[in-house]
């Protein structure tokens, strides 16, 4: 009896380790009397590479279970090192993570909600200029852009004493002249209650003059000869000032709110379909800078022409004294492009000089009328009155 049941032990251990495992698995062998599986041993079949693997792994214990990577010896990390914190530091934005921000069906509804929120206030902003009539964005107000202009005086009369330079004294002709003119102008500017600031500064070399929101006035010296007289003058500073009665400088700063919204949006898209980001930015800024930009610019120097020239009428000036002076300002240029090339008037933010002339040429007429309208022939006229009288021996 125990050999008979000795012997059929061995049977089933020999069964279960024959390749035909399958037919005979281990929840089959629960079935088997306790005793048999007590003394059987079910494992299953391996190959001969398997075998030897686990063997060497075993056999070797300065290797790991899963990896056939030797073990790097123990390094101190330290949290305070900089160099380790870099090296150890992972990616703040990822691709994937970005594309999945932009693909959320969340950032797709607050972009939806932000879109209609600024078209509603690009249309609560919406303005007309009444000389031109032309439609503009202008979201900010008076108040607070001469709150800006404050920081930009300072900052120039720091980079006219880092420069070297120097502001002409209040007794100085030149000085003296500019503020015969802005007196006649300030009256008919419609800006009589601003702190008026007149400031000239001592440099020949440069033709310039430009007045900032609350009434500062900067004029260099060079552009006095090419004025030639307080007529021309008067058509530089009527100029000047119209672009502050016409509000040019909020819509500038309003206008590059929205080239920022377009440029920044250009660069999402980019990224989203895998461009390059820094070129986009700087290709699209000169882009939107040649399509919004600079015919804006053209368009408000066009509008201070044609205000500037009725304001210095209405202050009793000459409006033919402003021809001359754009036709000498002209001649200057001319002088200096045969040098260096003169470049097209669509990369400019100014209207090339020669349109300029063609404009004023078409204003003058009623600029004349403005003059006339403005009784400023009536100190000479007493006069004559006056001489004549006393030529006949009458009383007036």
């Amino acid at each position: 009896m125990v050999l008979a049941l000795t012997a059929l032990n061995r049977a089933c251990s020999r069964l279960l380790r024959s390749p035909n495992t399958a037919l005979f698995s281990p929840a089959r062998a629960q079935q088997l009397p306790a005793r048999i599986r007590q003394n059987a041993t079910i494992a299953p079949s391996i190959s001969p590479a398997a075998a030897a693997r686990q063997q060497r792994v075993h056999a070797t214990p300065g290797r790991r279970l899963f990896s056939q990577t030797p073990r790097r010896p123990y390094q101190n990390y330290d949290p305070y090192d900089p160099h380790e914190r870099l090296r150890n530091a992972k990616p703040l934005f990822t691709n994937r993570g970005f594309r999945g921000f932009i693909r959320s069906p969340s950032t797709h509804t607050v972009a939806a909600l932000a879109f209609l929120g600024a078209v509603g206030f690009y249309f609560y902003n919406l303005q007309t200029v009444p000389v031109s009539g032309r439609k503009r964005f202008n979201c900010f107000t008076e108040e607070s852009v001469e709150a800006v202009s404050e920081q930009q005086v300072k900052r120039i009369q720091w980079e006219v004493e880092r420069q070297g330079g120097r502001f002409l004294s209040d007794w100085d002709p030149r000085t003296r002249m500019v503020k015969r003119v802005m007196r006649r102008l300030i009256p008919v500017s419609g800006m009589e209650d601003s702190d008026w600031e007149v400031r000239v500064i001592d440099d020949p070399r440069q033709a310039n003059a430009f007045v900032l929101p609350g009434g500062k006035v900067f004029v260099y010296s060079g552009i006095i000869p090419i004025a030639r007289n307080e007529d021309g003058l008067a058509a530089v500073l009527g100029h000047e000032i119209a672009h502050n009665l016409a509000q040019h400088i909020g819509e500038r700063m309003s206008g590059q709110i929205g080239i920022n919204i377009l440029l920044g949006s250009f660069v999402l898209l980019t990224a989203l379909w895998g461009g390059a980001i820094l070129g986009t930015q700087l290709f699209g800024g000169t882009v939107l800078d040649l399509l919004f930009s600079r015919p804006m610019g053209r368009k408000q120097e066009t509008e201070a022409d044609y205000i500037g020239l009725l304001m210095m009428a209405e202050a009793c000036y000459d409006p033919e004294q402003a021809l001359g002076f754009w036709q000498r300002m002209e001649y200057m240029e001319h002088m200096e492009h045969q040098r260096e090339g003169a470049p097209p008037e669509w990369m400019s933010t100014h209207p090339s000089n020669h349109n300029r002339i063609e404009k004023i040429k078409q204003w003058l007429p009623e600029a004349m009328d403005k003059r006339a309208q403005s009784d400023c022939a009536g100190t000479s006229a007493f006069a004559g009155r006056f001489r004549r009288a006393l030529a006949q021996g009458l009383i007036i």
